[in-house]
């Protein structure tokens, strides 16, 4: 039912905007009506005209009428062509040609509109573009269709660049249609009020839509309230709309709305904005002109307790308390319509469902304020005084972003110095420089770079100096002595260059932004004279416009990134939101487990970004790296829970709750090879299945919502458990053993794999409310196997052949990353074309790999160049991003290359084509070789399935260990799989993913491991075994040997290594403390005997051992810092390599007294990682099913040697079961900032995850007692258990010990 009524609110949203977009459009079907064509001479205007014959009436498209087009009388930037349409109207498209029969044209221009014909306003083609492409010769005629439409006037067309062989010269059209509306003019004290019949109102939606202008911040644009606090308010706020709803059933203050979206800026602007808000039940739409919030209202209520009355342009009832300050409106509001109803027209009529509170007018009145604009560091207004010049009285308003920049200057009479008042980071300082003195400051404001306007009024005479901002007075003497004289000229923005010398520079640079309303000696300066040339003096202005703009509107940060802003660009801080970038787009963080693994780390806690730069955030997870890297995801419901009294009528709901969002866990799942979810489920007299109608009487729920009746083990067939798959249930007349309905406990348990139903997010049971019927249940955490992305992959085989996808859409932001190798020189890695965009990546040649692109400004290309060659036939990474701030390109740890984007340039990134990976469309430059895990914004592609269909490609590729092989540690080698590569580490002394983790014992008094090579060399001349090399008449002339250990005993035997001939080597610890190596290569000669006698080798510290024989020449090395060479001269080979013996010598040997000693005494302590040559005796003897040829004596136990004082524990590698979460975390990045930013979280899991441990212990502890009690008596049960999991167990152990004496009785 909910779904059907969210599908039914959409429907309704969307009718409602087309709706609402027809209303907006007004006639804007068919709405191409030329404009220009028959208006008189008089309409048109012009800065200035070269001849009466090149005046603006001639300025009509296709006409040859006077010299055939306008052209003015200088061709510089500061040229315009006016049209004057009559009435406002409804602007579609322009047109523009070049002077006829002439080198006049205009390559570039701005255009521009405005209702009064003053406070224009420039249209943008996107957000960030200004400008429109002009003519390339005199008579062709270019074309803009304008979206969204003007509503306008006045148009006035700016040229920015023009035929250099030629001058300015335009012909133009307009076309567009009429445009009817309805407006209302309120003076800030004004208000509407509305009173509807309540049978008139929709129960289910709310729309309003209106357009306003005005000059003043705030205002309240519209209110509705209810009796319980319910509230909808609309206001402008420091030039921003605030939409508040507020629901007094969800108790929430007014100053925590339910609701509070904010949309739009600088909207105080004295232009049009357009305003729909459309609010059915929970779902809210609000639209500032073509800004759009989507929100979706949490709350117990679909609807507000409204009053059915709602006021506009303030708060119309006195009587009502409201909890907020406000303003009312001050400005124009055109069609304003409520629920279909036009607000205004019944106004105009007077109707009497409208109360007009105070004084309105029908037209909209025009505020004759000039802004002016400054546009760059070459800006300034001079404008000289002749007033009185015994005192300095200059006022004005400013608006700007920037955080800097010189705002006024005048030169002082009679002294040298001069008068500076500057922006500095956002506050405003007053500098006086007197001559040949210090200056001195005076300090005003805060804040004043928030593109908000401030007002400003400097006043001085003689010795006194006062400050005004925003009606804040701030005054100060000068130094004594000191008066101060106008000089008559004062300059705004800047000065002239070259000119004052160094007086007015200032080193925070000029002004950039806009200033209005500036007054000298009182006097209110006439800016439109300063235009025309006849008042002062300027450059590069824009007059009579304020061109700011919020370039943090939209916001182009991503993933919650913090957008700041200067004149012209925009900055994004991307501190703690876990990606990088220009836009905050990058993840810092891996995509899986397997990506993880594969940059070496080990075991421990992650933050893994499942879908990249994609709109999922990271989330903190567990990767145990084995053989595959597994992921482990937990909830909050991994006890043991038993459920007793329910029926259908009285269910029983369990949740589980992931430390992941649902869209997180579907991303992680999608990516993986396998996943599974343990569901333990116990039942005595509990059935799943209803016996009469078949009806489940128990359930689970996954991810998609569905009710899933089929349990662990099982494939997804209804109602069916592993026990029903294998046909050895408990009654075969069922698919599962609980529905036997038996007396005494049993289960269904196993493992869910089923990818598209995981993770279980609920568990429901109705059938434990008969007499001693009872449930109980336990789900493991989500697993997941492996990343079937990271190794997908396609080989190329020749140069003509491509794999092709749909068209990659990337218009803010593109990102593209993915590993190839080859052999070849060069070759293109992908292509995607549009009409003239394009992106491409390429390899150029052996060593230099390009991106090249162009969103409209013209192709760029950025390269990375290596020191070695690209085409070594091992995986590269290469990695580019292309967004409204920059594109770079980064392949492998070189330095990234980076190209920043041109300012105020296209940003749309606009393809069409297909995309073509290996290839491009022409066949020509293919690449040759593999590429692999190919993502397009965090999106993979699956080059594997595309690649079994197309000729000249194969899907996979081999050879993954000359890249990753190095990741095999100690020996291990690395070996293909289909999809990636594994350690094999049968050789080595170590294990685990890497064969990086160390197997260390604990060797007990008297106990020893015995390797035996054979036991009669003459048996094994033809022994393929690793011990081969050892065995029969093989001389053995060299052999590497490592271990470490840790031991306060002496003497002991660490090693000891025997022949059938009488040879040996032993390293022991002597008697002294010493570390003693004796080779005894003849049994003719005494050994030689290699002593370390520097400190006592006993000391309970671990350390590690090296020791490599090349015949005679023997390197031992000690702890990495101790090394020592010496030569034997017993004789330089092993012949036929008996055993090696680790700890106590159990038979009679001929050996030297200290080794015998040694042997005798053995060893006591930890031995760890011992091999010889490619012989792990210790691995043998520790991991089950160990050869034969191992004997253990004695009590020898795995344990660790890393010392609990004095080592970095932290440095050793550990491999986690599926349950054991505790280990340390992988100090290699990015898990510093895991550390530092989340340490409260994980000290908790950690914390969390030792006290499960030691939970199960305890139970496992609780459960062996349990069963020993029963041996003893099996009439006594144990009346107190601390665990719900070990009475359930207890209970198990009893009912099976009693089945096992009933079947032995019967």
């Amino acid at each position: 039912m909910r779904s059907i009524t969210g599908a039914v609110l959409k429907t309704l949203l969307l009718l409602s905007t087309q709706n609402w977009n027809k209303v907006e459009a007004g006639n804007s079907y068919d709405c191409d009506d030329p404009l220009v064509s028959a208006l008189p001479q008089a309409s048109f205007s012009s800065s200035s005209e070269l001849s009466s014959s090149h005046g603006p009436g001639f300025a009509r498209l296709n006409r040859r009428d006077g010299a055939g087009g306008w052209s003015p009388f200088v061709s510089n930037k500061y040229q315009w062509l006016q049209t004057d349409l009559g009435e406002r109207m409804e602007i579609t498209s322009v047109a523009t040609q070049g002077g006829y029969g002439s080198s006049n044209w205009v390559t570039s221009y701005l255009l521009m509109f405005s209702d009064s014909g003053r406070n224009w306003k420039q249209y943008r083609q996107e957000d960030s573009i200004w400008g429109f492409s002009g003519n390339v010769n005199a008579d062709s005629v270019v074309y803009y269709r304008l979206q969204p439409s003007i509503k306008a006037r006045f148009l006035r067309f700016i040229p920015l660049e023009w035929n250099p062989k030629g001058r300015i010269g335009m012909r133009i059209e307009v076309f567009g249609c009429a445009y009817r509306s309805e407006v209302i003019d309120l003076d800030g004290k004004s208000s509407l009020l509305y009173r509807f019949d309540q049978k008139s109102l929709s129960p289910v939606k709310d729309i309003i839509s209106l357009k306003f202008k005005t000059m003043q911040s705030d205002g309240i644009l519209l209110h509705r309230a209810g009796p319980s606090g319910d509230h909808i308010t609309l206001e402008l706020k420091r030039g921003k709309l605030f939409l508040l709803i507020n629901s007094g059933a969800a108790k929430l203050l007014s100053t925590h709305p339910l609701v509070n979206l904010t949309l739009g800026s600088l909207l105080d602007d004295q232009h049009w904005h357009s305003v729909l808000i459309q609010h059915l039940g929970k779902q809210v739409n609000f639209t500032v002109d073509e800004h759009r919030h989507h929100f979706h209202t949490q709350g117990e209520f679909s609807y507000l307790d409204l009053d059915y009355e709602i006021s506009f342009g303030g708060i119309s009832a006195p009587s009502k308390s409201v909890s907020f300050s406000h303003n009312n409106f001050h400005g124009c509001l055109e069609n304003l319509y409520y629920n279909g109803v036009d607000i205004i027209d019944l106004a105009k009529k007077q109707k009497p469902q409208i109360i007009i509170m105070g004084n309105v007018s029908f037209s909209c009145s025009q505020p004759q304020s000039v802004p002016l604009t400054f546009l760059s560091s070459r800006s300034y207004l001079a404008l000289s005084t002749f007033a009185r010049d015994d005192e300095i009285s200059v006022s004005f308003q400013f608006r700007t972003w920037n955080k800097a920049g010189l705002l006024l200057f005048s030169e002082l009479q009679l002294v040298s110095g001069g008068l500076l008042l500057l922006l500095s980071d956002g506050r405003l300082k007053l500098n006086l420089h007197p001559p040949g003195k210090l200056p001195s400051d005076i300090t005003a404001g805060v804040g004043l770079n928030d593109g908000q306007w401030h007002s400003i009024a400097l006043y001085a005479k003689k010795n006194h100096l006062s400050l005004m901002v925003d009606g804040h007075v701030t005054s100060a003497s000068p130094l004594p002595g000191t008066e101060i004289y106008s000089g008559g000229t004062y300059y705004f923005g800047g000065c002239p260059e070259n000119s004052f010398a160094s007086k007015c520079k200032s080193p925070l640079g000029r002004f950039q932004g806009c200033m209005r309303l500036i007054s000298i000696s009182k006097e209110v300066v006439d800016l439109i004279s300063v235009q025309q040339g006849s008042l002062g003096n300027f450059s590069d202005l824009q007059i009579d416009s304020c061109g700011i703009s919020d370039r943090c509107l939209p916001n182009y940060c991503e993933h919650g990134g913090e957008c700041s802003q200067s004149w012209s660009t925009f900055h994004c801080n991307c501190t703690n939101t876990g990606y990088t970038g220009a836009t905050c787009h990058s993840s810092i963080y891996e995509q899986s487990c397997e990506a993880y693994k594969h940059r070496g780390n080990t075991s421990g806690f992650y933050y893994v970004d499942s879908d990249g730069s994609g709109p999922l955030g990271p989330f903190l997870l567990f990767c145990n790296m084995t053989e595959t890297a597994w992921t482990i995801v937990q909830h909050n419901g991994s006890d043991l829970t038993r459920v007793r009294n329910t029926h259908p009528e009285n269910p029983y709901a369990g949740f589980f709750e992931y430390m992941a969002s649902m869209e997180q866990l579907q991303a992680t799942i999608n990516r993986a090879e396998h996943c599974e979810q343990e569901l333990a489920y116990y039942c005595k007299k509990s059935r799943l299945v209803s016996q009469q109608d078949g009806t489940p009487l128990s359930w689970w729920v996954g991810r998609t919502n569905e009710t899933q009746t089929y349990w662990g083990g099982s494939v997804p067939d209804p109602q069916k458990c592993t026990c029903g798959l294998e046909g050895n249930c408990i009654d075969d007349q069922y698919h599962c053993n609980c529905d036997a309905d038996r007396s005494e406990w049993t289960n269904d348990t196993g493992f869910l794999s089923y990818k598209e139903h995981l993770p279980v997010t609920k568990i429901v049971i109705t059938d434990t409310g008969r007499p001693h019927s009872e449930a109980a249940y336990k789900l493991g955490p989500l697993l997941c196997r492996g990343d079937k992305s990271f190794w997908n992959s396609a080989s190329f085989n020749t140069e003509a052949s491509y794999l092709h996808f749909p068209t990659f859409h990337g218009e803010l932001t593109a990102d593209v990353s993915f590993f190839f190798k080859t052999t070849a020189l060069s070759g293109v890695f992908l292509e995607n074309l549009g009409i003239t965009d394009f992106i491409r990546i390429e390899l150029c040649s052996p060593t230099i790999v390009t991106f090249s692109f162009d969103v409209g400004n013209g192709p760029f290309e950025i390269s990375v160049q290596s020191p070695t060659q690209f085409n070594d036939n091992q995986w590269h990474h290469v990695r580019v991003e292309r967004n409204m701030k920059e594109a770079s390109i980064q392949v492998d740890q070189l330095l990234p290359k980076v190209q920043p984007a041109p300012a105020d340039g296209h940003v749309l990134l606009q393809l069409n084509s297909q995309l073509f990976v290996g290839g491009t469309a022409t066949r020509q430059r293919g690449f040759l070789g593999c590429i692999r895990s190919l993502q397009l914004n965090g999106m993979a592609l699956d080059l594997e399935e595309r690649a079994t269909v197309t000729p000249g490609v194969q899907p996979g590729c081999r050879g993954h260990c000359s890249s990753y092989g190095k990741l095999c540690r100690n020996g291990g080698k690395c070996r293909e799989k289909p999809s990636g590569f594994f350690c094999d580490c049968s050789s080595s002394a170590y294990t685990g993913p890497f064969c990086s983790d160390e197997i260390s014992a604990y060797f007990g008094s008297g106990s020893s491991v015995i390797y035996n090579f054979q036991e009669n060399y003459s048996l094994s001349k033809n022994s393929s075994s690793h011990a081969a090399s050892f065995h029969g008449d093989m001389k053995l002339s060299r052999e590497m040997i490592t271990f470490s250990f840790r031991t306060t005993r002496t003497p002991s035997l660490l090693l000891y290594m025997s022949s059938f001939y009488k040879e040996y080597l032993s390293v022991i610890i002597a008697k002294n403390g010493s570390f003693q190596i004796r080779y005894k290569l003849s049994k003719y000669q005494e050994p030689d005997v290699i002593n370390f006698d520097f400190k006592s080798m006993a000391d309970g510290q671990l350390h590690h051992v090296k020791i490599n024989r090349e015949e005679r020449m023997v390197l031992v090395e000690i702890d990495e810092n101790t090394r020592r060479q010496i030569y034997l001269s017993s004789g330089s080979e092993f012949t036929a390599v008996r055993s090696l013996i680790l700890g106590k010598i159990l038979e009679h040997s001929d050996v030297d007294q200290d080794t015998a000693l040694a042997g005798a005494q053995g060893f006591t302590g930890c031995l760890s990682a011992v091999q010889l040559s490619h012989v792990a005796p210790l691995k043998a003897a520790l991991r089950s099913g160990h050869p034969a040829a191992v004997t253990v004596t004695g009590h020898v136990t795995e344990s660790s040697c890393v010392a609990p004082a004095g080592t970095d524990a932290t440095s050793r590698e550990r491999t986690h079961s599926f349950t054991d979460h505790s280990g340390t975390m992988d100090d290699r990045e990015p898990l510093t900032n895991v550390i530092k930013s989340d340490s409260a979280v994980i000290g908790g899991l950690i914390a969390v995850v030792i006290f499960i441990l030691l939970c199960i212990t305890a139970i496992a502890v609780r459960i062996y007692q349990q069963k020993r009690l029963y041996k003893r008596n099996e009439a006594k049960r144990s009346e107190n258990v601390d665990s719900a999991e070990a009475v359930l167990k207890s209970e198990l152990n009893i009912q099976n010990a009693v089945n096992e004496n009933q079947k032995e009785y019967f």
